[in-house]
């Protein structure tokens, strides 16, 4: 069953996101290791919304009022980062008076990964869905879905794992200005999710 969850999560992995990027990025810019900080948060709000998913809560959260409140935050969330990671490109801070976007560490880094990956919560109905349907097409018990679950968070930490490594690979190749064009880019696409996803 791990096995099979692991595979399962590899295909939506293959969809590539916008924390993937951010990895990405994070690893091109400063190392891997900083990757890895980044990639613990997102396999742990996963993991976390795994869970709740389980629970029920995407019947509260697929309500109308509640699913247009989670988009627009959603939406400033991931518009909030992209235009900090632009500015940061041109020495600016769009969000100068804290620390968590101005300073790299490994604590802020975490917490950023926390915020960006929680920001579209919509992933909750989305688990809920597949988890519901896959007991229903296989009969499966509650162990069965659990270690399934394992299965789909250890593919974000083995993929998002390759992508950091490969990112710091990148990182010493590429020139500088590369690099600055990369975080551009990845700026960008953070405000394109963000819109879309209010949209969605």
């Amino acid at each position: 069953m791990i096995f099979k969850g692991f595979k399962f999560g590899m295909l939506l992995q293959l969809a590539v996101g916008p924390m993937c990027l951010m990895v990405f990025n994070t690893s091109t810019t400063y190392g891997f290791v900083y990757g890895l900080y980044l990639m613990s948060a997102i396999a742990l709000v996963d993991a976390l919304y795994i869970g709740l998913s389980s629970v029920g809560v995407a019947s509260v959260i697929n309500r109308g009022g509640m699913k247009a409140a989670i988009k627009l935050v959603g939406c400033l969330v991931l518009v909030l980062f992209g235009l900090n990671t632009i500015s940061r490109v041109f020495d600016l801070t769009f969000i100068p008076d804290m620390k968590l976007f101005s300073y790299v560490s490994s604590h802020s880094l975490f917490v950023q990964g926390l915020l960006l990956t929680a920001s579209n919560p919509l992933t909750i109905i989305f688990w809920s869905g597949l988890f519901t349907t896959r007991m229903i097409e296989n009969n499966w018990d509650k162990k069965q879905l659990f270690l399934f679950a394992v299965g789909c968070v250890m593919s974000t930490v083995v993929f998002l794992t390759f992508v950091a490594l490969l990112g710091s690979i990148l990182c010493g190749f590429l020139p500088q200005a590369i690099i600055q064009i990369l975080n551009v880019v990845v700026g960008i696409l953070l405000i394109f999710f963000g819109v879309r996803l209010l949209f969605k």
